[in-house]
C-alpha cells in the first residue's frame, strides 16, 4: 500500500513516460486569421494569396508564395503542416527550409504531379536524385506533412509514413537555379496550382533525427 502524501513509484514511472512521449513543445507558425509572421514572395506571376477559414490558400500562378519574416532555427527543428492540392496538377505543398549550413527545398506533387523528394541533393533536383518517389495526390483532400531536420539528417513524412531519409554526412543539399530561393529562410509555394495550407507548426529537437 502506498504511504499517505507520497506518489507510488509506478506512478513516477508513468509520468516520466508521459513526459518523454510529449517532447518538445508545437509552437504555431499561423494563426488561423492571418498572413501575421508571413510576407507574399515576390514571384513574377504569380497567383493571389488569401486566408479563409483557417487556411492559407496560394492562388493559381507561375509560381505563388509566402515567406516566414521572423526568427527560425537553422538545424534541429521539426515542423509540420497540412496541405491540399485545390486545383491544378503541379507541386502544392513546396517548402524551402534551412539545412545542411544552406536551405533546400521539398517537393510534393512536383513534374507530373506525382514527384516527391529534396532539390537539390548533390546537385541533382528531386526528379533524379536518391529522395525522389512518385505518389498520387488527390485533388480537395488534405495531407499531413512532417520534417525534421538535425546537423545530420534530414526526414520527412506524408501522412506518417516516412518519404525522406538523407544523411547529411555524405550528401550535400542547396537549392535549385530558380526563385525557390526567395522563399528564405522558410517559405511555402506552389507552381502552377491552387493549394491550401493549414496548422503550420515548428518544434526545436535535440540533435539527432528521430526514429
Amino acid at each position: 500500500m502506498a504511504t499517505a502524501g507520497r506518489v507510488p513509484f509506478i506512478a513516477l514511472l508513468l509520468l516520466a513516460a508521459c513526459g518523454r512521449a510529449a517532447g518538445p513543445e508545437w509552437l504555431p507558425l499561423f494563426d488561423g486569421k492571418s498572413l501575421a509572421g508571413w510576407r507574399e514572395v515576390a514571384f513574377q506571376k504569380r497567383g493571389a494569396v488569401t486566408v479563409d477559414e483557417g487556411v492559407i490558400v496560394l492562388g493559381k500562378g507561375a509560381m505563388t508564395g509566402i515567406a516566414w519574416t521572423r526568427g527560425f532555427p537553422t538545424s534541429g527543428y521539426e515542423i509540420r503542416f497540412e496541405a491540399a492540392r485545390l486545383e491544378g496538377n503541379d507541386f502544392f505543398a513546396g517548402l524551402t527550409f534551412p539545412a545542411g549550413g544552406s536551405h533546400c527545398f521539398f517537393v510534393a506533387g512536383g513534374w507530373d504531379g506525382t514527384t516527391v523528394g529534396l532539390s537539390n541533393v548533390d546537385g541533382y533536383d528531386a526528379s533524379e536524385n536518391e529522395t525522389s518517389i512518385n505518389r498520387e495526390f488527390v485533388t480537395g483532400r488534405w495531407y499531413a506533412f512532417r520534417l525534421a531536420v538535425t546537423g545530420s539528417r534530414i526526414q520527412a513524412w506524408i501522412d506518417g509514413a516516412l518519404v525522406v531519409d538523407l544523411d547529411l554526412t555524405v550528401s550535400k543539399v542547396e537549392l535549385r537555379f530558380d526563385d525557390t530561393d526567395l522563399c528564405k529562410p522558410l517559405g511555402f509555394a506552389a507552381y502552377g496550382t491552387r493549394a491550401g495550407l493549414r496548422n503550420i507548426e515548428y518544434r526545436l529537437l535535440p540533435e539527432a533525427a528521430p526514429r
